[in-house]
C-alpha cells in the first residue's frame, strides 16, 4: 500500500510540487485510507499540503458570509471560538465547502486538529481585524448599514416584513420604523407591499434598494479586504520575523 500511496500523491502534486487539501482526501477515498495517513505520507515525502479547504491557508476564494452556516459552526465551536477540522466538513456537506470556509474566515473562528496533520504546530493566539461600516449623512442619521441591509434582505428572501421581524427578534412596528426612517434618509422607495396572493402579492424590495445592498456590501468588503491586509503589514509583520 505504501507504494501506491506514494504514486496516488505524485500523480496528485500541483505543478507546484504541493499536494492541495482538496487532493489529499481525494487520495484517500480512492485508497481507502484516513485523511491523517495521506497526510503523513506526505510529510514523510517533504510533499507540502497547500489551499486548505478550510481557509487556514493559501489564498482559497471566499464567497457570501450566510449567517445560518455561521451559526451552525459557533454551535459546534469550543468556547475560544475553535471548530475541529473533522466537524467542519462534515457541516459543509449541508452547504459547502467554500460557504464553511467563508463563514470560520469572515466570522472569526479558528480551525484545530486538521485531519491531514497540517498545522498541528500553531502555537500563536491568532489575531484578526475588525471592521463596521456605515453611511451617515452631515446630521449623523444612518443612512446605510448592516442591520438596515439585513432587515432588507429578509425582506427579499421571504416576502414580508412581519417574517423578517420575526427572524431578527423585534416587533413587525420597530422593523417597519427602521424602514420607515431610512426610506425617509434616503429619500427613496426602498420596500413595496401589495395585496393579493402569489408573485405579484407580498412585500418586495424596489429594484433601488437592491442597487443600496450591493454598493454598501462591496463597500464593506473592500474596507475589509484593506483593513485586513493594513493589519498584517503593521502587527502581524514583526510576529512573523521572530518566528
Amino acid at each position: 500500500m505504501s507504494s501506491q500511496l506514494d504514486e496516488m500523491i505524485e500523480k496528485y502534486r500541483g505543478d507546484d510540487g504541493k499536494l492541495t487539501c482538496a487532493n489529499a482526501f481525494k487520495v484517500a477515498s480512492k485508497l481507502r485510507l484516513t485523511a491523517m495517513e495521506v497526510g503523513t505520507r506526505a510529510k514523510d515525502l517533504d510533499v507540502r499540503i497547500s489551499a486548505c479547504d478550510l481557509g487556514q491557508f493559501g489564498n482559497q476564494p471566499l464567497g457570501e458570509f450566510k449567517d445560518v452556516v455561521f451559526e451552525d459552526l459557533k454551535f459546534i465551536a469550543d468556547d475560544r471560538d475553535r471548530v475541529y477540522c473533522k466537524d467542519a466538513r462534515e457541516l459543509a456537506r449541508k452547504s459547502n465547502l467554500k460557504s464553511v470556509r467563508t463563514a470560520i474566515l469572515k466570522g472569526g473562528l479558528d480551525v484545530i486538529y486538521c485531519e491531514l496533520g497540517c498545522f498541528a504546530e500553531k502555537k500563536r493566539t491568532r489575531l484578526y481585524v475588525k471592521t463596521k461600516t456605515w453611511i451617515e449623512n452631515q446630521n449623523k442619521d444612518l443612512l446605510f448599514g448592516k442591520g438596515k441591509t439585513e432587515i432588507l434582505e429578509l425582506i427579499k428572501e421571504h416576502g414580508s416584513i412581519s417574517k423578517a421581524a420575526e427572524i431578527l427578534g423585534m416587533s413587525y412596528k420597530k422593523a417597519w420604523t427602521h424602514i420607515k426612517i431610512l426610506q425617509k434618509n434616503l429619500d427613496d422607495v426602498l420596500v413595496e407591499s401589495h395585496k393579493g396572493r402569489g408573485e405579484e402579492g407580498g412585500t418586495h424590495l424596489t429594484p433601488k434598494a437592491d442597487e443600496y445592498i450591493s454598493k454598501y456590501k462591496q463597500l464593506q468588503d473592500d474596507i475589509e479586504a484593506y483593513a485586513n491586509e493594513r493589519f498584517k503589514e503593521l502587527f502581524l509583520k514583526d510576529r512573523g520575523a521572530k518566528k
